[in-house]
């Protein structure tokens, strides 16, 4: 990659997978990259490419991971809907680590582990089993250290001088959320995005973090969690507008993210690895670094090609959300008060909310989802064989 030629290879590269995906390119203006629609069945598209990208190097374990754990994925003539009794469990062993990878992969969007600070939970249906006596997988849940810089959240409060560090890390990031089919059907995303505010996560947090000290600066932070920011896959969220518990908002919409990231180069990540690592360019990250490496690594391989920064704003703007955890929020991270004044949403009353507002509701109008099977999971999982380069 050193010789000049090889450099404007890469380019010339670069340029024309983002034509394919769709992007018009004037690296002279501002604003370098231009989507020809924002229409969500293209964006879907967009982000497929990046999505079965990441799927190659995950074959092998899904195969493995499929043949032991399938019976927990439901038909849809399988369940009941009057059965459905949500459990709420932390993934602490490694099937459930493998259930929850599995899950993921089934994401629109590319798989991603999370950094920082992290917990993950499956939401269980134990009234409606397989026949090996399994509760089926109804959902998943992910948070993870919230980004120090966040401009819908950030606007929002006046943090106390030098405190701001402290006061975001007492808040999560959601980066995994959702049902699996056939509870997508039967609005069970509704019943996830409810669980992410229950007491049982907030509980969960305070065990495992109560007396943790941060790599970076060796402090040890209060074990509150009082709030969590998220953003949707695509545009306006239909997941988490107006969503409430009784007359309580759960999700508050902060308005939508500027457009910046890093999805639409995903396939030419290693490429720009490769090629800063031939310079003599550490690509290596490490803790605290979280998803800032591959921005820095991006920005880092533009520029030595000759190519604007601004070509990580895709332009694709994502609906954010903010789900406040405690009553006095603003006070609290504006340092006006000492003590955070808990909401109380146990998680068997929300799942009891869910049932009567959304689930029976919806089994009253359709049904389509009884004829779900769950070996379409595994279709979309696995990748060709010219997918994967192979002869």
């Amino acid at each position: 990659m050193e010789a000049i030629e090889d450099i404007g290879n890469l380019r010339d590269q670069v340029l024309e997978y983002l034509k394919a995906l769709g992007f018009e390119i004037n690296l002279d203006a501002p604003q370098s990259l231009t989507l020809f629609t924002e229409e969500k069945a293209y964006l879907r598209q967009l982000h497929e490419k990046a999505r079965r990208f990441a799927l190659k190097k995950h074959q092998l374990r899904i195969r493995r991971s499929w043949s032991k754990l399938s019976p927990y994925f439901a038909r849809g003539d399988q369940v009941v809907p009057e059965r459905i009794r949500p459990v709420l469990l932390e993934v602490n062993e490694p099937w459930q680590e493998d259930l929850f990878f599995l899950a993921r992969l089934t994401w629109s969007l590319p798989y991603s582990k999370g950094y920082g600070r992290r917990l993950r939970f499956l939401i269980m249906d134990s009234g409606n089993r397989s026949p090996q006596g399994l509760p089926f997988l109804m959902g998943i849940l992910a948070l993870q250290s919230p980004p120090l810089t966040f401009p819908p959240r950030d606007r929002l409060f006046r943090y106390p001088p030098g405190r701001k560090v402290e006061l975001i890390n007492q808040t999560m990031d959601i980066h995994t959320l959702g049902a699996v089919p056939p509870y997508t059907a039967l609005l069970g995303g509704k019943l996830i995005a409810l669980a992410a505010a229950s007491n049982e996560v907030r509980l969960a947090y305070r065990r495992k973090y109560t007396g943790r000290r941060t790599e970076l600066e060796g402090r040890t932070l209060p074990p509150h969690l009082v709030a969590l920011t998220t953003t949707s896959a695509f545009g306006r969220s239909s997941l988490y507008s107006r969503l409430r518990y009784n007359r309580e908002w759960v999700a508050i919409s902060l308005g939508y993210t500027e457009g910046y990231g890093t999805f639409h180069l995903e396939e030419l990540y290693p490429l720009f690895r490769k090629f800063l690592e031939a310079q003599g360019i550490s690509t290596r990250g490490g803790y605290g670094v979280g998803p800032r490496i591959k921005w820095q690594t991006c920005v880092r391989a533009l520029e030595r090609l000759g190519l604007p920064s601004s070509l990580l704003r895709h332009t694709l703007r994502r609906e954010a959300f903010l789900f406040p955890l405690i009553h006095n929020l603003r006070e609290y991270m504006e340092g006006l008060a000492e003590e955070p004044l808990y909401r109380d949403f146990p998680f068997e009353d929300l799942v009891e909310y869910w049932r009567k507002r959304w689930l029976l509701p919806r089994v009253s109008r359709t049904d389509g989802w009884r004829a779900w099977e769950p070996e379409r999971l595994l279709e979309s999982l696995l990748v060709e064989r010219d997918e994967l380069g192979e002869p």
